[in-house]
């Protein structure tokens, strides 16, 4: 039978070094939006665990309370791990690591379907520009 992808999201996947965050925002880093998200990304020659770190930010200024935050910041991570096999399979071609950073960029709560929409497309748009 055919290989089934692996939807998980392990720790080695989710970028927490300080010096990588400040690597991916500082200069040189390539991001554009699909409202209400924003997306950064690099590529790393450090040797990072995974092929692919993630970091997912929904600023306090946007939602004060932090019910809000973790349900968007949860939202992006289910939708990012289920679609996650975009992005592996052109970083596997390409044998190259990425940074990126999800940024959350309204007031407002939006269903599961439309963020998971545009955690798609955003994982789309990197994947071919990778190639």
């Amino acid at each position: 039978m055919g290989e089934q992808p692996i939807h998980t999201f392990r720790k080695a996947e989710r970028l927490n070094s300080r010096i990588l965050i400040e690597k991916l925002f500082s200069g040189g880093s390539k991001s554009f939006s699909a409202f209400p998200l924003r997306v950064v990304y690099t590529f790393s020659d450090t040797n990072i665990p995974a092929n692919v770190s993630v970091l997912i930010s929904v600023p306090k200024k946007r939602f004060k309370r932090a019910v809000k935050r973790n349900r968007v910041k949860r939202q992006i991570r289910e939708s990012y791990r289920t679609n996650k096999q975009i992005l592996f399979d052109a970083t596997t071609a390409s044998k190259q690591r990425l940074l990126i950073a999800f940024i959350w960029l309204d007031n407002r709560l939006y269903p599961t379907s439309t963020v998971e929409e545009k955690v798609k497309k955003l994982l789309q748009l990197i994947a071919e520009r990778i190639v």
